[in-house]
């Protein structure tokens, strides 16, 4: 008798492997934390303008400001 007739190949006895479903879970993590993500940078920089800052919450939203800040931090 050979070796190989003693032992069934590892492919019958391993059972299929099952496919899982995408959880509710796997779904709220895909949108829920690059939301927070965003809350929190908005929520850092209006924070950061207006308490620290100083300065008026409409200004928050105009892109020239953050474009003289961007300005000021990478002049040479």
């Amino acid at each position: 008798m050979s070796v190989q007739s003693k032992h069934k190949p590892e492919e019958e006895t391993q059972q299929p492997v099952k496919r899982r479903g995408v959880s509710k879970w796997t779904i709220i993590q895909w949108f829920l934390i690059p939301l927070l993500l965003i809350a929190a940078l908005a929520g850092g920089l209006v924070a950061g303008y207006v308490i620290l800052g100083k300065r008026e919450l409409s200004d928050v939203l105009e892109w020239s400001t953050w474009k003289h800040v961007y300005d000021l931090v990478f002049s040479p």
